[in-house]
């Protein structure tokens, strides 16, 4: 019997965190654009857009250095609640495109499209072009797309043709496409991987693919075994959809240390707020949250409390604010806060409320939320007294 053949696209979104800040902000289009910290503390690169990535700006690199390198770049600060809403938005509406959908971060997802030919009149790479444009309409995001025989393929593939490409690498072709490129373009192969083969004379991938696996294992170890198969055009077939959450978080790392107690909580009250409303959007409570504190001289304090099940803010503010109190105890200003929820349940495991009270509270978050997506996160704010 044929095996059916397996068709796994890739869907990259492009300088994700910019394309956002620029439909806030139409001014930055075309404009070199850095999007992270502040370049007066410790501020990092979160992403860079392709004008500024042009003078050799990084993602993970200092504010400040990106701007020695790119002195017209525009700095905007981070907005991770926005772009977490963005990709949740996307990626429900890809769901209705394709039958199974892998999220690999929040700006990558890969799409099964294995079976779906007739859906699509039999053009695959016709569809995955239409999807881009898609993408583009309704939700002014632009995009990398590619399809392959697997993951592995399709990930190198899309980073062929980014930005805004489309591209299909068809079953049986997969190693003559991979053999002129360089071999960093493996996934996995870093700075240090990438410099050793180098040195035992692997340039190209071709270079990997004229050799046995024993040979690659003898430099690499296990790790050899995936750079072989890859180099050879082997990949994971099949995408692991979302696997249960152990824990939702949020921390945020200060420009510069803050010592004052009412700025400290206002902060707190903030990534409370955005874990919180992470919990409802997966209608999901948590029994443990923790608080992470860490000092300007980097010593770390965390303090937890299991309480009852909820998503409420007040409730776990208050909590936090506790767990704050205990934690912050020596005369040193903070340079960082954390907050993380943990032993989650889904909301419909639990029994139902019997307090009419409580329910009503529960609709007036959700509402709550409702408000913030269609208007912006500080449209509306909970009383953190």
């Amino acid at each position: 019997m044929q095996c059916q053949k397996r068709y796994i696209a890739h869907l990259d979104l492009d300088c994700f965190y910019v394309s956002v800040e620029r439909i806030k902000d139409p001014s930055l289009n075309g404009k070199p654009v850095i999007v992270g910290g502040s370049p007066s503390g410790r501020g990092v690169v979160a992403s860079a857009s392709y004008e500024a990535r042009a003078f050799g700006v990084r993602s993970a690199m200092p504010t400040a250095h990106a701007l020695r390198l790119c002195p017209s770049a525009v700095v905007v600060r981070s907005h991770f609640a926005k772009y977490t809403t963005y990709s949740n938005k996307l990626y429900r509406r890809i769901l209705e495109l394709a039958p199974v959908v892998e999220r690999a971060s929040i700006d990558e997802m890969y799409l099964d499209l294995t079976g779906c030919e007739v859906l699509y009149d039999n053009d695959l790479p016709g569809f995955i072009r239409k999807l881009q444009k898609i993408v583009w309409r309704e939700f002014y995001l632009p995009c990398t797309i590619s399809l392959a025989s697997n993951k592995s393929v399709a990930k190198i593939a899309a980073g062929t043709v980014k930005p805004a490409g489309v591209i299909y690498v068809p079953h049986g072709t997969e190693m003559e496409f991979l053999a002129p490129l360089p071999i960093d373009v493996i996934p996995g192969v870093g700075k240090k991987t990438g410099d050793l083969l180098r040195r035992k004379g692997f340039t190209l991938v071709g270079d990997l693919q004229a050799v046995s696996r024993k040979d690659v294992t003898k430099i690499l170890g296990k790790y050899g075994l995936w750079i072989h198969e890859v180099a050879n055009g082997i990949g994971p077939e099949y995408l692991t959809t979302e696997h249960p959450r152990k824990s939702i978080g949020n921390e945020e790392t200060f420009s510069n240390d803050i010592a004052d107690q009412a700025e400290l909580e206002k902060i707190l009250f903030s990534l409370v707020e955005e874990v919180c409303s992470s919990l409802r959007y997966r209608h999901l409570k948590a029994r443990t949250f923790t608080l992470k504190l860490r000092y300007s001289n980097f010593d770390t304090v965390t303090r937890a409390e299991t309480i009852a099940p909820t998503y409420d803010d007040a409730v776990v503010f208050q909590t936090m604010k506790e767990l704050m109190s205990a934690a912050y105890t020596r005369r040193l200003p903070v340079r960082l806060l954390g907050v993380r929820a943990s032993h989650l349940i889904d909301q419909t495991q639990l029994e139902l409320e019997l307090f009419p009270e409580s329910e009503r509270r529960s609709q007036m978050l959700e509402a709550i939320d409702k408000i913030r997506k269609k208007f912006g996160d500080d449209v509306i704010h909970m009383g953190n007294a």
